[in-house]
């Protein structure tokens, strides 16, 4: 797609998509809340206006009421509404802490994790956490659902959600509901395919989980991974 292509008012919402939210300059980051500009002007031109009547700033802008916005020809009151609510949003967040991710450092860890989602069930799930290089949790899904006595993983899918969420580590995990802890073939046969495939992309296999109730067996524990 080229962006010149484009409609003036479609712009900015390309190339935020085409070259990422760094390369959008704040009139088109403006252009892209309100949506459109008026008759005269683009939306882009329309918010380059309202900016330079309070020189650039963007705390200046959000001292501006609905009533100040509206007075800007194309600027109703749901589009200063729009305005207002997305200043606000990044003065809260300006004041909010940057949570701290969790960190996995044992098996254990995991599986305290992990036994809220898997420990009742009464048919098999496949989970996995993704993790970066600090071992800190970047996100953790459930993958595949199955029956009573499996579940069926996907080593493509295991892995285009972890290039998605940029992990560089794993630990997959699933659950045995009639309480055996012991892994099946087929439970090391899909460590070993999931392993395998990481090492081809960098991405480590931490460890493999099998949790009961309240139990659980550890792959890397065990020496197996």
């Amino acid at each position: 797609m080229n962006l010149k292509s484009l409609a003036e008012d479609d712009r900015p919402r390309e190339k935020f998509l085409l070259k990422g939210k760094s390369a959008v300059s704040d009139s088109e980051l403006l252009a892209i809340i309100m949506g459109s500009g008026n008759r005269e002007e683009s939306a882009v031109e329309l918010a380059r206006r309202i900016l330079n009547s309070v020189e650039n700033n963007w705390h200046r802008l959000s001292q501006l009421s609905i009533k100040d916005l509206t007075k800007f020809k194309g600027v109703g009151e749901a589009k200063a509404i729009s305005i207002a609510t997305a200043l606000e949003i990044g003065n809260r967040k300006s004041q909010q802490e940057v949570l701290e991710r969790q960190q996995i450092s044992s098996s254990q860890d995991a599986f305290e994790i992990l036994q809220p989602h898997l420990s009742d069930l009464h048919t098999e799930e496949f989970w996995t956490i993704f993790l970066n290089h600090q071992n800190k949790i970047l996100y953790k899904t459930c993958l595949f659902r199955g029956g009573i006595a499996s579940s069926v993983a996907d080593v493509r899918v295991v892995f285009k959600t972890a290039l998605e969420h940029f992990s560089t580590q794993i630990i997959i995990a699933h659950n045995h509901p009639a309480g055996s802890l012991k892994p099946s073939k087929e439970d090391i046969n899909i460590t070993q395919k999931i392993k395998d495939a990481g090492k081809l992309l960098d991405i480590d296999l931490l460890d493999h989980l099998i949790l009961t109730q309240n139990k659980y067996y550890s792959f890397k524990d065990e020496g197996i991974l």
